[in-house]
């Protein structure tokens, strides 16, 4: 299936990339579990568009005496408290998130490997690109392989620059120049003491099918992660071929 391009006609904007972004996910994930991950391993697709910050501690009352219940007894609520205003607001980036996470469970649920699909506000400005790279170089330092995907063709920044920025690199990228679409597997390792990131960045191109990545689960195995298979499913599932 050769890759469309989801963010022009004729398919925006009568079919929204949110969902496909979605559903692309659950393909991936999915394949994963069912054909490739080994026993202890398995893959949650996730998504989350801009800030998700929730207050998940709940303060509730007593409910009011009722039979059985003695009116003589009486609970003493804690004073509610706000902190007081802040000395400093800034301004933040949250980035969007279209990505799929693996996990082992020996030692505990534990993440090693992400999959990220990039969507349009991740390339949109400046913040929100130096966010998405910050995350993924954060994922790098623990040890976390990593593929990103930008088949984002309203936006023509390179998240890949940024990436190689955020974790010191101002070498060649490893992409044609001026490449905006691009799948890229990362693959953090220690050889000799020396901490590396192994990379193999592959350009993409609407009209041309879509590669096979290495998606690292450690420094030792990883797995061959058919973006194109997974892309296919994808479409046939939102009737798009």
């Amino acid at each position: 299936m050769p890759l469309l391009d989801h963010f022009h006609p004729p398919l925006a904007p009568r079919r929204h990339w949110e969902s496909f972004h979605v559903n692309w996910a659950r393909a991936i994930a999915d394949v994963l579990n069912e054909t490739m991950l080994p026993e202890g391993y398995f893959a949650e697709e996730h998504a989350q568009l801009g800030p998700s910050i929730e207050i998940d501690v709940a303060t509730f009352a007593d409910p009011p005496p009722g039979p059985g219940r003695s009116a003589g007894t009486s609970t003493i609520e804690a004073p509610a408290w706000a902190p007081p205003a802040p000395t400093l607001v800034i301004p933040s980036a949250f980035p969007d998130a279209f990505e799929v996470r693996v996990f082992a469970n020996e030692g505990g649920m534990r993440l090693v490997a992400a999959i990220e699909l990039v969507s349009p506000a991740n390339k949109d400005r400046e913040s929100h690109r130096r966010a998405f790279a910050t995350k993924c170089a954060g994922l790098l330092g623990q040890g976390v392989g990593l593929v990103i995907i930008d088949i984002v063709t309203s936006r023509r920044a390179n998240l890949h620059d940024e990436i190689l920025q955020a974790l010191g690199e101002t070498g060649s990228s490893g992409l044609p120049e001026g490449a905006s679409l691009y799948a890229i597997a990362y693959r953090p390792i220690v050889r000799e003491g020396e901490s590396r990131v192994e990379i193999w960045p592959s350009p993409l191109e609407v009209g041309q099918m879509l590669p096979t990545l290495p998606l690292a689960l450690n420094a030792e195995s990883a797995l061959p992660l058919d973006l194109e298979a997974s892309y296919t499913v994808a479409c046939h599932r939102r009737r798009l071929a």
